[in-house]
């Protein structure tokens, strides 16, 4: 494990180094990209001796990548996103070792020809996944309920984008097709595929919203992207919901505060409940499905 976080560290700065540069050309062939990228790994330890108020000494790392290069040229546009997360935690009587805290891929592609002042034709493609086993921990025992493309969503999307301003923008299809991929035969149903079956596709009309702002206030950089969709086939009163956002506050240079939250609910996604507050679980049942991750540490942003 410890290879693995320096790896991932080396990478990090590597990586912001190798797109400053890049951001720096004036070649002909960029000059109408728009690119942009938050960088930041963050680090939480504790530990205690003859501590009379108890606690568990643990250390935990949790790292961020989001990128963005947008293209604009005469009547077209084209914009993109990557945003990797990926979160581990150690307590010292922990018996499972590293816990996952935070788990994340998400790429999303739009190209938009201008229709007139603020609305374009456009598709979008969007990709989602995670990289590593999640679990449910009930007293000393785990089960695995996620894994790598267990589930993925891919989503293919035809309609209108709506940009007003620089720093907001409106997708609206009536005409999307979204698959679920859930290549373990053990998780399928749990995430609304049939058993047997390791996919699950739907058709219905989708909305992506999305603002992104640098200095909303002094030093403090905001991203809120909001996903609906609604299956004309099964239950379209049923929408899918992902809410996200990105909040960063900046220290200095290099040192910031990261704050990212996920607020998410599929109605064919089952989640499993503790209902007796035992500690065991008793069942499954839909809900809406929250995260938070604040950390403290190394940030890189470009363009400064």
């Amino acid at each position: 494990m410890k290879k693995v976080l320096l790896t991932c560290l080396i990478a990090l700065v590597l990586s912001a180094g190798f797109i400053e540069n890049s951001y720096g050309q004036t070649a002909d062939t960029v000059k109408n990209w728009a690119k942009s990228g938050i960088f930041s790994l963050n680090m939480a330890q504790s530990s205690f001796t003859n501590w009379a108020a108890g606690g568990q000494p643990s250390f935990g790392l949790n790292g961020l990548i989001n990128l963005t290069a947008n293209y604009k040229k005469d009547k077209n546009a084209w914009d993109n996103s990557l945003t990797l997360a990926y979160g581990q935690l150690k307590q010292k009587n922990n018996a499972f070792g590293w816990v996952k805290t935070d788990d994340k891929i998400d790429l999303l592609s739009k190209y938009g020809r201008q229709a007139s002042k603020v609305w374009y034709y456009s598709a979008l493609a969007s990709f989602k996944s995670q990289m590593s086993p999640g679990y449910t921990y009930s007293g000393v025992t785990r089960s695995r309920i996620s894994d790598l493309f267990s589930p993925a969503y891919a989503l293919l999307a035809l309609g209108m984008d709506y940009k007003p301003n620089p720093v907001f923008s409106a997708f609206l299809s009536p005409l999307t097709a979204k698959i679920t991929i859930v290549t373990d035969d053990a998780l399928t149903e749990s995430f609304g595929v049939e058993a047997g079956k390791n996919l699950r596709g739907e058709f219905g009309a989708y909305a992506n919203l999305l603002f992104k702002k640098d200095e909303i206030i002094k030093n403090v950089n905001f991203m809120s992207k909001l996903d609906l969709f609604s299956n004309y086939l099964h239950n379209p009163q049923n929408i899918d919901v992902s809410w996200e956002n990105l909040l960063v506050m900046k220290v200095n240079k290099f040192i910031s505060a990261t704050l990212s939250t996920h607020m998410l609910y599929d109605d064919d996604i089952l989640i499993n409940l503790d209902e007796n507050g035992d500690d065991i679980f008793e069942s499954t049942g839909k809900r809406v499905q929250f995260k938070e991750v604040l950390g403290v540490g190394f940030t890189y942003k470009f363009p400064n």
